[in-house]
């Protein structure tokens, strides 16, 4: 018999069943419903990921420490040798960690190395407070600007490019600095104040003078420096911001670096930094980039790129994917054992027409076929079911699900794409066929004449 034929006559069998072939189908069914959204949410993380790194990181960049620490890899289980250089820094797990940081000589070695074209101080600036006229003071952090940073804006189109008197306000500011709205704020004037250091060679010089205890605690509070600043944006509030830096103020890196400086002129931590960012030449080619890694490797250096974070943040994914996978899996292999007994009661049922069909010349193998291709119509039923309700009902409450989890407008936790759902019901096709071979072989081993003499 042709392919055509033997298909055409296992869907008119499984019709005669309606009931015992549709259960059958919901039974696999329900593995391909759960494989679909498993697919479709990691392929949503991953597009997701990959949105928030190219909005936040320029994949030409290297993050390069002088300490692994920095970077979270360092081994935190036993003392370490105390180092000139040590200074205080927030580590990964939130906790402040003494790291080695970089000094000048080491920023003139990473900008000498072979590939590099810039280098660019990440810094960060623990303002005294932020206000405006007739507002209350708030404390502030003060973040330098990347080149690469999109952020979401609430209002304003400035987001790069900063002038020294410009900043990116938060939303989380508004109300407390007495804002209406994000579009009230563009282009007002708020005023920054930063604490000007005192060295400990000043203190002891004051002390030498004489000074009182109160004079000499009034020096080491140190002085205000009050900058002001005009708004060119407000930022909306990051959807994966760490508990704290929602709140960061941007400005560009030459006043980050200043502010900087004016906080730590006279103490160890003045123009030294725990990281710096390497901007390599041709960076795009990976294989460029590692070259430039192995350098600055050999010079003692610890980095970190953009591809390696990324992979970083998918072995997560990974994890939870292969957890809801293998369970989906389960099923799959529960509805195989349906797949081959409603098969195996098929073939018990219809006996007498089996040998009918051999006695009138269908070949064996054209009977274990036609067993087959009833398994495999299964399949494609209960393949489709599944994954046409997990897509119908996945993008029904992508919107609810992307308002809960604030994912910001336009992004989506669940993608479906057509490729890995076909692929997925034609492995469920597959599995179907594999489930129903030995109900098959044993309807082409039925011997004819004992199969008509069968009641």
């Amino acid at each position: 018999m042709k392919i055509a034929d033997i298909t055409r006559r296992a869907g008119r069998s499984l019709r005669h069943a309606k009931v015992r072939t549709i259960l059958t189908a919901l039974a696999i069914g329900v593995g391909a419903f759960t494989l679909t959204l498993t697919i479709a949410a990691s392929t949503g993380a991953k597009v997701f990921i990959d949105q928030v790194i190219s909005d936040n990181f320029d994949p030409a960049e290297l993050i390069v420490t002088k300490d692994d620490q920095v970077l979270g890899n360092g081994d935190t289980s036993k003392p370490r040798e105390y180092d000139s250089n040590f200074g205080a820094s927030l580590s990964n797990a939130g906790a402040i960690t003494q790291v080695k940081r970089l000094d000048q000589a080491d920023l003139e070695k990473i900008r000498n190395t072979e590939g590099v074209e810039l280098v660019r101080e990440g810094v960060s600036v623990n303002a005294s407070y932020i206000t405006r006229p007739g507002q209350k003071k708030y404390i502030a952090t003060l973040q330098a600007t990347s080149p690469a940073q999109k952020p979401e804006l609430l209002a304003g189109t400035k987001s790069g490019n900063l002038e020294d008197n410009q900043i990116l306000l938060p939303e989380g500011y508004l109300s407390s600095l007495g804002f209406k709205d994000a579009t009230s704020a563009l282009n007002q004037t708020v005023t920054i104040a930063v604490r000007k250091s005192v060295s400990s060679a000043e203190l002891a010089k004051q002390l030498t003078n004489g000074a009182t205890q109160e004079q000499l605690a009034a020096l080491s509070a140190g002085t205000l420096v009050n900058e002001e600043f005009v708004i060119t944006s407000v930022l909306k509030k990051p959807v994966t911001a760490q508990p704290g830096t929602e709140l960061y103020l941007f400005v560009n890196n030459a006043t980050a670096l200043r502010l900087n400086d004016v906080t730590t002129q006279g103490t160890e931590d003045y123009q030294k930094y725990p990281s710096v960012y390497a901007k390599v030449k041709d960076g795009e080619d990976s294989e460029k980039l590692k070259a430039v890694q192995e350098r600055l490797k050999n010079l003692g250096y610890t980095t970190l790129s953009v591809e390696e974070t990324q992979k970083f943040l998918l072995q997560f994914i990974s994890i939870l994917q292969g957890i809801v996978i293998g369970f989906a899996f389960l099923a799959v292999i529960a509805s195989v054992f349906g797949v081959i007994n409603t098969q195996y009661i098929s073939v018990l049922e219809r006996t007498q027409q089996i040998g009918l069909m051999k006695a009138l010349g269908m070949r064996r193998r054209d009977i274990a076929w036609l067993f087959r291709f009833e398994a495999a119509w299964i399949g494609l039923l209960g393949g489709s079911l599944g994954a046409g309700l997990a897509f119908i009902l996945g993008t029904l409450l992508n919107p609810v699900i992307t308002k809960a989890i604030e994912l910001g407008e336009g992004n989506k936790l669940l993608i479906f794409e057509a490729a890995p759902i076909l692929t997925l019901i034609l492995g469920l096709m597959l599995v179907a066929i594999l489930a129903g071979i030995l109900p098959a072989r044993k309807a082409g081993k039925l011997d004819p004449v004992e199969a008509l003499r069968t009641e």
